[in-house]
């Protein structure tokens, strides 16, 4: 049994694809339908290993559920009308359950064996969700290439205690001990930070990982919502609910934010170091920004 648990560790490290592993995707998509067949396309190969990838579509109107309804090796789920990302997320991991849960926007590229990448990470580090390192914005560089160097210098990179919302895997224990995401924030936004701060305050371990990296081309549903028939103030309605629900009180928030803008220094400062990266980057304003 020692052996087999070393040779497990040790193909882990080395990237190992994971096959066999119990592997759910998640991906709730609205409209934007050039974005959800790119995802697609990167998560063919994970496809062909057996992993299901179930796509909640949001009520879309562009043509994506024609085309949903065309493809093979995948699960989709249609609602008539917008449930939001917080409803689609239940609807996916409940539709699948599964040793690790892989939530996923729409709109990002994956690199080659970016699976094995972030699952192995999380692994290492012990993590109970785990997010991978991305580039934000516009697609100008290579990404294998980039995927491969940078992952090179930084796979034992970790920023403790957080994640993000466009990529995030959960060990199915933290589902049976706090459940889902909270449907009462209304379209998206907070939903993901209020399921982090939930299972952080039960005890499980978060990380944002430099040992996987993927491209966010960013805020691609949120545009389309923005553009399209009007839906109210979601996003201040469900800050008002984060803030009441968590008692954030202005004193409380500002030594958060405070404490944050320290610890994003500190990550900042060390990770470039490594390796002139960092595991938040962004192209805007015609140059690669660093957070």
């Amino acid at each position: 049994m020692r052996l087999a648990g070393i040779e497990f560790a040790k193909k882990a490290r080395a990237g190992w694809s994971y096959i066999g592993m119990d592997v759910t995707i998640v991906i709730p998509v609205y409209n934007q339908i050039a974005y959800t067949q790119g995802c697609l396309r990167c998560l063919a190969p994970d496809i062909a290993e057996g992993v299901t990838v179930v796509v909640v579509n949001n009520g879309s109107t562009d043509g994506t559920r024609e085309w949903l309804d065309q493809q093979t090796g995948i699960k989709v789920i249609h609602n008539s009308a917008n449930r939001g990302c917080a409803a689609a997320w239940n609807q996916g991991y409940k539709a699948v359950p599964a040793d690790w849960t892989i939530i996923l926007n729409n709109d990002v590229l994956l690199p080659t064996g970016w699976r094995s990448a972030l699952l192995g990470a999380a692994d290492r580090a012990s993590l109970d969700i785990v997010s991978p390192a991305m580039r934000e914005g516009e697609m100008n560089y290579d990404l294998e290439e980039h995927a491969r160097e940078f992952t090179h210098h930084m796979s034992r990179v970790v920023r403790p205690g957080g994640a993000h919302g466009v990529c995030f895997a959960v060990r199915r224990k933290v589902f049976a001990r706090i459940g889902g995401f909270d449907e009462a924030f209304r379209i998206g936004q907070f939903e993901d930070a209020d399921f982090f701060r939930n299972a952080g305050g039960a005890g499980f371990a978060l990380g944002i990982t430099g040992g996987c990296f993927i491209h966010h081309f960013g805020s691609a549903t949120q545009n389309t919502l923005r553009s399209g028939p009007a839906v109210g103030p979601y996003e201040a309605e469900n800050r008002a609910y984060f803030r009441k629900k968590w008692r954030l009180s202005w004193v409380r928030r500002r030594w958060e934010r405070s404490l944050m803008t320290v610890c994003l220094w500190a990550w900042r400062t060390r990770e470039k170091k490594v390796s002139g990266h960092t595991l938040h980057e962004k192209w805007q304003a015609g140059r690669l920004q660093f957070y």
